[in-house]
């Protein structure tokens, strides 16, 4: 398998992702992997390394600039902030990511997909929100609200959202306001699944709730999760 880390420009930002693949004389399908409200880390790379393992080429994009990771709780919601409250600058962000990915020799840019993790599945789903040429974008726990919902017609992806039943950062009221957003928008192909008696963060086995009392890794709806997005993969990427 290779690994490197690869520089790319998001506006003023310096970006610095994490790129995984295996060996191929074959053009392969690229997904992109979004990281947590911490940054870009082991956890995003670990994914990647994994789906590079299925057959993928895939990039953990650096959403934070120069690698940045949070030290706490408060300086991540800091970070966060300043795209959440700048759609336009967190999707461009997000596209600059995805230019790097169909830019890559390796990558069939016709066939590809992103992926995020709590924070980063909002940023999943703003890019396919913004109408970006992806076969598919999947939401592991992440925010689901929107400032700029989907115009008609705009979202092609196929969406995934896999979301805990507890977690509180993805309330009931939340998951209904996004099925609205997508019946609004047209979306030919969505879906939300819900893990009961899962809290925020299930996706990561790091997830103690030393950080975020809310948030707590659970095996089972890791497990299902991912397979959820492999079979969703299997039709659409494959």
């Amino acid at each position: 398998m290779h690994t490197r880390d690869i520089d790319y420009a998001g506006g003023e930002a310096g970006l610095r992702g994490y790129l995984a693949f295996n060996d191929t004389d074959a053009k392969r399908p690229g997904v992109l992997v979004f990281h947590e409200g911490l940054g870009l880390g082991d956890f995003a790379m670990e994914r990647a390394r994994r789906l590079a393992g299925d057959g993928y080429v895939a990039l953990a994009a650096d959403m934070f600039g120069e690698r940045r990771q949070a030290a706490d709780l408060q300086e991540a919601m800091t970070l966060i902030g300043d795209l959440r409250t700048n759609p336009a600058k967190l999707r461009a962000r997000a596209r600059a990511a995805l230019a790097t990915l169909i830019a890559l020799p390796e990558v069939d840019a016709a066939r590809c997909a992103a992926i995020g993790f709590c924070f980063g599945g909002t940023v999943a789903l703003e890019l396919a929100r913004d109408g970006a040429e992806l076969k598919a974008a999947v939401s592991f726990h992440g925010v689901l609200s929107t400032t700029q919902p989907t115009a008609p017609g705009a979202l092609r992806a196929s969406v995934l959202v896999l979301t805990g039943a507890d977690d509180p950062l993805a309330p009931s009221d939340q998951v209904t306001a996004f099925e609205n957003e997508m019946r609004a928008g047209q979306v030919a192909d969505w879906q939300v699944i819900s893990y009961g008696n899962t809290l925020h963060g299930f996706a990561n086995p790091t997830a103690d709730g030393s950080i975020m009392k809310s948030a707590l890794y659970d095996a089972r709806a890791d497990r299902r999760s991912w397979a959820a997005m492999q079979g969703l993969f299997d039709e659409v990427l494959v």
